[in-house]
């Protein structure tokens, strides 16, 4: 029998020594989550049975998985995808000498409205969705099995103003200290002196609990890891704790040389470590003038940046650290030194990465001070929680050398501006501050958006301060797609530079769809000449740029494709995405990332545009060929033949080697010359159609508790190799052993399939991209694409191809041979006597289904349909003419509702998809349109119906909440297709506006569209 005294002795022998021998454990919490899609309170108790939940692992961002709706919560900003509320849960054990130390959960990245149960108990709510968090819960825990349970609340959407993650979309972290401990955020590094012999490291921090017995020791690591100098100090009560050291020969850190240093900051009872930290920094200088702009280390640079929205690229916002960093490493490689993270703080990784790959960050805290989206953080949260979160923020990426200059918002304005820089300066006051387009006379740095490209404001600009342009230019493209007039988003704009067409009349004539069908002139893919803009080309603003000492460079928009903006910018469905990167979503490169990389990189490069397949075109048509190359010369060749020589210039316009070439089938050829020596060459064969598949496998291993990701590019080739550049048959795809699909994503804007659910998805302009995950500790891996090939149209040829084959992800397979089933009738291939030999003819308006087998089982399904009319529409010079000078127009069922107003399709010749009616009750219509610009007058006109001769339906106009004026709609003289407009003048500012018609008693007519002129 064990007395009561030895049991007594027992605990008190733990308590007193657990303490002592604890040190930081930080475990990875990101895997074994139970979720849900739904709401109970009663999924925060401890007892709740959560078995038939799914099971999954963070970073996840269920409203990507659930894909585009039409209808979706997010509306056309956040491209049609869905919020909601989601609950998430999860075991985890503790020992009993944890629970003599503190415990914090640490949270890098929950969208939005996050609310934390710790075994039963409230911890607390965070608003914000970007921004990282932690909770002390020390007292809440128990030995053995403990659970936390976290709601995420997205049922107020719109939330932003682009395409939002929805739930634990970044990682989590259990963090054990001891009682006394560095706090979370509590080391503040500055180096106040930085020459070539001398380098003066400072640091604060700050530590939790007793100091009684302890002391501090500071060590400074080299980027090899060997111990510069070190000290420590024994800590007092109250202790304000401040400390200087030196390194001798400071190694500078800059985009072409980052390096990092380390400092260990130990905490000591006795002579017992209780708790370690370890902070990487780096010694560079930073400057701003007003007439010579960005200095680093004593060197005048240009900012060679790219804004991007952590939503950009094919997994939403649940990004990865391997696939973060190629991400990142796709943007250096094309000679990008600076990242602007629009329009919100990343999760920590991202800085991390920055600070090793060599990226200076221009560091965003917020879109708006106030509501700019409906329901967003600047109306839901900001003016209580905006010290709370611009605290954690500075806090947490001061250290970071990556971080050159804090941006406080974006197209924002209010009186608190001085307030936010210095609140901003109290945290931090080594760095300056700006905004985008925000209450610039407030900031250190003027920021400007869209406005920094107008002629006007570059050849009459002179600030009394330091200026960067915070997003510019702002130019389109659709990867593979050209044409050879010039593009206006608007129709060409006053002060803006010319930007002539490149032939007299256009020359490519082939879309997404007829023009009959779109819903406004929005709807078309922009041409990849670098002649699709709002008002600046890509050439011309880098030259301006490069030329003028005071402008300290750009961050383009943007360097990715991102979801969402599909209204405002590409006229709403079928669109769902932003093409106004350099690179699509599926991460495949456009024709303007090699522009960039001819300016900004010095490995000798060279890429040709356009390619030299054009079935439809005649012979002799003239086509302006490209070519992008920092060599020194660049010779083009057709079919052995030279046509002569060009020299990329200095002036935007020659900035390509350009030569017009009537069009002949055969092969082109570009040759790169140094010092008259070839140094590098690039080929177009005119191809047929696809008759293979090339697939081709790139590995991100594992890193940070983060699984390996694997990147798996499939092509559409013609027999003879040749990448044909229209392909857009579906691929197919069946996962073996054990890994997980992510996405497979095309870069297409309009392709409604799932990038989660379905197992195929039709290559862009002859490519799409599966995205996968190592599952578990498993070793084995492979993928089965199959594709049934051919063009769509069968106007190359009729001949059609079915290839299918295994590849190799990871480890070591044998594989079964694959046999395939085919049928052209409509019935079920599996029951078919056509097993697949060779390629075969069929007639127009056929669909060919089949099946792959493999050891006796099916594997894959698939149908592809061949026609006339199927895929791409080619049409001629004049298809698109009823476009031609036509503003913006918005369709009333694409906005906002509120009240009884209401989607319908019960009229005649409305357009779009459909109308807004009020049932004879009282309700509102809110649009949103960006305005890239400066604030002006714009003509507005809202397209209605009503056959009511005694009533004017009258609807007050708001915009951007204040009263504008009341429309009274006089009859039209029908409810069927009889449609009138009302029209007035209104002044839109800088950035994003709300306009709002709200009925005032009397319901309203049908409302059909908004016009913007």
């Amino acid at each position: 029998m064990i007395s009561i005294k030895s049991t007594f002795l027992t605990l008190l022998i733990i308590f007193l020594t657990a303490p002592v021998f604890s040190q930081r454990i930080i475990s990875n919490f990101n895997n074994d989550w139970h979720f849900i899609l739904a709401d109970s309170a009663a999924f925060s108790n401890t007892d709740y049975d959560d078995a038939h939940w799914e099971v999954l692992d963070v970073p996840h961002d269920w409203a990507f998985e659930k894909g585009v709706r039409k209808g979706g919560d997010q509306g056309q900003g956040g491209g049609y995808h869905d919020g909601g509320v989601g609950w998430y849960r999860k075991s985890f054990h503790i020992n009993a000498s944890s629970l003599f130390n503190v415990s914090y959960i640490n949270f890098d990245g929950v969208y939005m409205n996050s609310e934390v149960w710790v075994n039963g108990n409230y911890l607390g709510k965070r608003p914000y969705g970007y921004i990282s968090f932690r909770y002390n819960i020390s007292k809440f825990l128990k030995e053995g099995s403990n659970t936390i349970a976290v709601r995420v609340d997205n049922s107020l959407e719109p939330s932003a103003r682009w395409y939002h993650p929805c739930g634990i979309y970044a990682a989590v972290n259990l963090i054990e200290v001891n009682p006394t401990h560095i706090l979370p955020n509590g080391i503040f590094i500055t180096t106040p002196l930085i020459d070539s012999k001398l380098a003066r490291v400072n640091t604060k921090i700050e530590i939790a609990g007793s100091l009684e017995n302890k002391s501090l020791e500071i060590r400074l690591l080299s980027p090899e890891g060997k111990v510069l100098n070190t000290t420590s100090r024994k800590l007092e009560p109250r202790d304000s704790i401040n400390v200087d050291l030196e390194v001798e020969n400071p190694k500078l850190w800059s985009p072409e040389t980052p390096i990092l240093y380390t400092m260990v900051s130990r905490v000591f009872e006795g002579t017992t470590p209780i708790d370690e930290v370890q902070t990487n920094f780096g010694f560079r200088t930073v400057g701003w003038e007003s007439e010579t702009g960005f200095w680093l280390n004593g060197e005048n640079i240009k900012l060679k940046g790219v804004c991007e929205h952590w939503e950009g690229g094919p997994v939403g916002g649940a990004w990865t650290k391997p696939m973060l960093r190629w991400k990142l490493e796709l943007l250096k490689d094309m000679g990008v030194n600076a990242i602007r993270p629009a329009h919100n703080p990343y999760p920590p990784m991202f800085y991390d990465l920055c600070d090793e790959i060599g990226l200076l960050v221009m560091d965003e805290i917020f879109d708006g001070w106030h509501k700019k989206a409906p329901e967003d953080y600047g109306k839901q949260a900001f003016d209580k929680w905006w010290k709370r979160d611009m605290t954690e923020w500075i806090t947490r990426d001061r250290n970071h050398p990556s971080v050159f200059v804090y941006s406080l918002g974006n197209e924002t304005h209010s009186d608190i501006a001085p307030e936010l820089v210095k609140f901003g300066k109290s945290l931090d006051n080594t760095r300056l501050f700006t905004s985008g387009s925000g209450n610039t006379e407030d900031m250190e740095v003027a920021g400007i958006n869209g406005g920094s490209e107008n002629r006007s404001f570059i050849e009459g600009n002179r600030f009394d301060k330091p200026f960067i342009s915070t997003e510019a230019p702002h130019t389109w493209q659709t990867r593979g797609y050209y044409r050879t007039q010039t593009w206006w988003r608007d129709n060409e704009l006053p002060n803006t530079y010319p930007l002539p067409n490149l032939t007299k009349k256009e020359i490519f004539f082939y879309e997404w769809a007829d023009p009959k069908i779109w819903n406004n002139r929005k709807q078309r893919f922009n041409s990849s000449y670098d002649n699709a803009t709002v008002r600046i080309s890509a050439r011309k603003n880098w030259e301006v740029m490069r030329d003028n000492p005071w402008h300290s460079g750009h961050f383009r928009w943007t360097g990715f494709d991102y979801y969402g903006e599909a209204g405002l910018v590409h006229g709403g469905l079928p669109f769902n995405l932003f093409m106004g990167g350099v690179v699509d979503v599926a991460g495949l490169k456009k024709d303007l990332y090699y522009f960039y990389q001819s300016q900004w990189t010095k490995e000798t490069m060279l890429h040709m545009l356009p390619s030299w397949t054009h079935p439809r075109m005649e012979r002799g048509t003239v086509i302006p060929v490209w070519v992008y190359s920092n060599a020194e010369e660049v010779e083009l060749f057709l079919n052995g033949k030279s046509l002569g020589k060009d020299s990329p210039g200095k002036v935007w316009n020659e900035m390509q080697c350009e030569w017009m070439v009537p069009y002949e089938e055969g092969k082109i050829e570009a040759v790169a010359y140094k010092d008259g020596k070839e140094v590098k060459r690039t080929v177009f064969n005119t191809s047929k159609q696809p008759s293979k598949l090339e697939n081709t496998l790139t590995k991100l291993p594992a890193e940070d508790g983060y699984p390996a990701s694997f990147i798996l590019t499939s092509k559409g080739m013609d027999k003879g190799g040749n990448l044909f550049p229209y392909a857009e048959n579906k691929v197919y795809y069946k996962l073996v052993g054990d890994i997980r699909k992510v996405s497979i994503e095309n870069g297409n804007p309009i392709d409604p399939i799932s990038r989660t659910k379905a197992d195929f998805r039709s290559m862009f302009f002859g490519k799409v991209r599966l995205f996968l995950e190592a599952k578990g500790n498993g070793q084995d891996a492979s993928v089965i694409t199959a594709a049934i090939l051919g063009d769509k149209a069968l106007f190359v040829s009729n001949e059609i191809t079915i290839d299918a084959k295994e590849v190799l992800i990871n480890g070591k397979k044998h594989f079964s041979p694959l046999v395939i089933k085919y049928s052209l009738d409509g019935s079920d291939p599996e029951k078919s006597d056509l097993v697949y030999t060779g390629p075969f003819k069929i007639d127009t308006d056929t669909t060919v289904r089949a099946v792959v087998l493999k050891d006796g089982k099916v594997i894959l399904k698939m149908e592809e349909v061949f026609g006339e009319s199927e895929g791409l529409f080619w049409g001629h010079e004049h298809s698109a003419d009823m476009w031609i000078g036509r503003g913006v127009n918005l369709g009333a069922e694409d906005a906002v509702l509120e009240g009884k107003a209401k989607t319908s399709d019960q009229a005649h010749r409305f357009k779009g998809n459909g109308f807004v009616v009020f049932e004879d009750g009282e309700g509102s219509i809110t649009w949103y349109q960006e305005n890239d610009g400066e604030a002006g007058d714009y003509s507005i006109r809202f397209r209605y119906m009503h056959n009511d001769a005694e009533k004017m339906y009258p609807m007050e106009l708001y915009v951007n909440d204040e009263y504008i004026k009341t429309f009274e709609f006089k009859a039209t003289g029908g409810w069927e297709k009889e449609w009138g407009f009302v029209n007035t003048i209104v002044n839109f500012k800088s950035g994003a506006n709300s306009i709002q018609l709200k009925t005032i008693g009397e319901s309203g007519p049908y409302i059909d569209e908004m016009f913007i002129d």
